[in-house]
């Protein structure tokens, strides 16, 4: 059995910015055309006005300040809100596999390992840009890696539960050294129209190396013990898939809401936060580590107030800001990458034997803990 290590990680973040303020002014502006159109409707109570949006409401419900987007043009124009990305050919890379190599190479360069050294890729994402071939082996193939790759899917816990799949292959020898990449295109599966949630997500990609802990060559992190779980609830889905077209009275699927990103919000707020503290609580209990233990805590960049309740609840008291560090006030929701920008931005200063906890968790409802310590 090989002790698996963290070696390397990359972050592959978009030229393109959003701010609150121009969402909030494209926003507004979409609402208003709206609004005249069907003022007629409106009046007569058949269909609901559209408010307004203000970065204030926006700071507040979430602690979001603003957005990296592969194409701010579409999502910015009251005729468009949503991203213009082409289409492309069948001999051109796909856009994930490009996002997802950028992040690769960096995680490979931090490692000091070259794309051949690698015999296991997983993508693992919340959306995929097609069903088959796996972006996963596009992703293998651009970057000259070896062995075998494939795709997978658990909403926002992609990375976390890609990490302990990766983890267990390179602790059984089944493979040297992995990369597990989350290309999140999350702009493309937000209803922009929707006051509720408009400005929730951004676009982003990151990639984590995995190798055995005697392979490592430079800085690591020791990975102490990986956990899952999962419990059914479609309060967080996307109805979108192949088979929506073989029904009739859904033929137009032009303007699917329920294809896009759905929330019931209060529900989520109330029943993932108590799931997600008892499993880390429950994790580190049972491998020995105690909450005073924890000089770190990585968690989903989903909501700043999601993160403060799951960090006092885990710590006991109220984190300290390094202790809990955030980055969707500059990069929103970045689904499954969030976590693994928070732990490659923030984690270079720890100590060796400073442990840790990344952790993930969304639709499924789905959790994921990664308990790490500085080699």
């Amino acid at each position: 059995m090989h002790h698996p290590v963290i070696s390397g990680t990359g972050v592959f973040t978009p030229d393109q910015t959003i701010t609150n303020a121009e969402l909030v002014k494209a926003f507004n502006a979409y609402a208003d055309k709206f609004n005249t159109a069907n003022a007629d409707a409106i009046s007569a109570g058949d269909v609901a006005a559209i408010g307004h949006s203000s970065e204030e409401f926006i700071v507040s419900a979430s602690g979001i300040h603003q957005r990296f987007v592969m194409d701010k043009t579409g999502v910015l124009d009251p005729d468009v809100m949503h991203p213009m990305l082409r289409e492309r050919a069948d001999d051109e890379p796909g856009i994930m596999t490009e996002m997802g190599v950028d992040a690769c190479r960096k995680a490979l360069a931090q490692a000091g390992r070259d794309a051949g050294d690698v015999d296991l890729v997983i993508c693992a994402a919340s959306n995929h840009e097609r069903a088959y071939p796996a972006i996963a082996i596009e992703i293998q193939q651009a970057l000259g890696a070896g062995g075998f790759a494939f795709d997978m899917n658990v909403a926002c816990s992609s990375a976390t539960f890609g990490i302990q799949a990766a983890a267990d292959m390179v602790r059984s020898g089944s493979v040297k050294r992995a990369l597990v990449v989350n290309p999140e295109i999350c702009s493309a599966h937000l209803e922009w129209r929707d006051r509720d949630c408009h400005f929730i997500f951004g676009d982003v990609a990151t990639a984590t190396l995995i190798e055995r802990k005697e392979d490592a060559q430079g800085d690591h992190f020791e990975i102490l013990s990986t956990r899952c779980l999962t419990q059914f609830s479609n309060n967080i889905r996307n109805n979108n898939g192949f088979l929506r077209r073989t029904r009739e009275e859904t033929s137009d699927l032009s303007d699917r809401r329920d294809m896009q990103f759905m929330q019931n919000g209060r529900k989520v707020f109330k029943e993932v936060l108590p799931i997600v503290s008892k499993h880390i609580l429950g994790h580190i209990a049972d491998i020995g580590v105690d909450q005073d233990d924890l000089k770190r805590l990585w968690l989903h960049q989903a909501n700043k107030s999601m993160n403060d309740f799951i960090g006092k609840k885990v710590l006991g008291r109220t984190p300290e800001a390094d202790e809990q560090p955030n980055i969707l006030q500059d990069y929103a929701n970045t689904s499954s990458a969030g976590s693994i920008i928070a732990f490659s931005k923030y984690s270079d200063d720890l100590a060796p034997g400073d442990t840790g906890v990344i952790c993930s968790f969304g639709a499924g409802y789905s959790v994921g803990s990664v308990v790490v310590r500085r080699a």
